[in-house]
């Protein structure tokens, strides 16, 4: 899929339907001159929903669905008939994906499972007919509730993507090489920064059929966090990652120093990132030689694991896969991705 279509973002206007009118109606039959009230109540109104769907993985379907209308309940009828509700307008995105009001900022939905809904916005309730109404005293009301109106609001859709483990590192530093060779995914690699501009997702295989989903997040800059570079538009998808792969060239000049930046930077995004669970994988081994090695090892950081990868000659990727599935199995309990 071309990587303009990914789209993780979307504002849309979002209105449910107003409820239908209740009735005012009186029993009129042959030799029944004075029935009494009949009047029947009106339908609610459609809701706004948002359900989950496993098949999709972008907002891009909404991306031009800038208004959203339910429809309104019809009135009710004589003979105590209630009128039909309105239609609801089911929205189906993708598995992670957030809404939050527009205007407030709060939080409204969360979806993180295939099939699951919820309401965005109800539909307004029908209006009660004169049925309801009469009384010892007033038998013959003519009146009827009218329906409740609508709900309107400006609602901001935000996908982050679910995978086991996030690739997180600088522009460049063979995050997307890594997941091309680990995984069935295809994502663009060249020898140049910002190659990927959008997330990528591959299924990674391990033993005994069992798998692990891994996300390339594009590159990030020292001042993410603040807006610099393309890091604070994706610094989100971070947020549903169980591990954190951090990767740095062994071509950098100081690995602790672009470590430690990185884990800065999504501490200054949001704190209880740094609590994720994390792994070091030191890539482009290919490019240096044993001596290099062999002091590039005695100023590793502190307290990361860490693991000498070439994607290129694909070597260390079993260790560093045994390192993933060990360090995910004491995260969290995982998923059954089993193939």
């Amino acid at each position: 899929m071309a990587s303009s279509n990914f789209i993780d973002y979307v504002k849309i206007n979002c209105r449910s339907g107003a409820g239908g009118a209740g009735s005012v109606h009186f029993r009129r039959e042959k030799h029944v001159a004075k029935g009494g009230p009949d009047g029947g109540d009106g339908g609610r109104g459609g809701h706004i929903i948002l359900r989950g769907n496993s098949q999709h993985w972008t907002l891009l379907h909404l991306k031009y669905r800038k208004h959203i209308k339910a429809s309104p309940g019809e009135a009710g009828e004589g003979g105590r008939r209630t009128g039909h509700q309105g239609e609801d307008i089911i929205l189906d995105v993708p598995l992670g994906t957030i809404a939050r009001h527009a205007e407030t900022g709060e939080q409204m939905a969360e979806i993180t499972t295939d099939g699951e809904e919820v309401i965005l916005l109800p539909g307004g309730r029908g209006g009660l007919g004169n049925d309801h109404f009469k009384s010892a005293t007033q038998q013959t009301p003519y009146y009827a509730q009218p329906g409740e109106a609508g709900q309107e609001a400006w609602i901001i859709l935000e996908l982050k993507l679910l995978a086991d483990v996030g690739l997180v590192g600088f522009p460049n530093a063979g995050k997307s090489t890594l997941l091309s060779v680990m995984s069935a995914a295809k994502p663009e690699i060249a020898d140049y920064p910002f190659t990927t501009l959008v997330p990528n997702l591959g299924v990674v295989a391990y033993r005994d059929y069992k798998s692990f989903v891994m996300a390339d997040i594009p590159g990030i800059i020292e001042g993410a966090s603040q807006g610099k570079g393309l890091g604070l538009r994706f610094l989100r998808h971070i947020e549903r990652n169980s591990v954190l792969l951090f990767t740095v060239p062994v071509t950098a000049e100081n690995i602790r120093a672009e470590y430690n930046t990185l884990v800065n930077e999504l501490h200054q995004y949001n704190p209880e990132l740094v609590e994720k669970e994390r792994l070091l994988a030191v890539t482009k081994t290919d490019l240096a030689t044993e001596e290099d090695l062999a002091r590039i090892k005695q100023t590793l950081p502190d307290r990361v694991k860490c693991v000498f990868i070439s994607a290129v000659k694909q070597e260390g990727l079993t260790e560093l896969k045994d390192a993933i599935w060990q360090t995910l199995s004491a995260a969290q309990p995982l998923s059954d991705t089993e193939s």
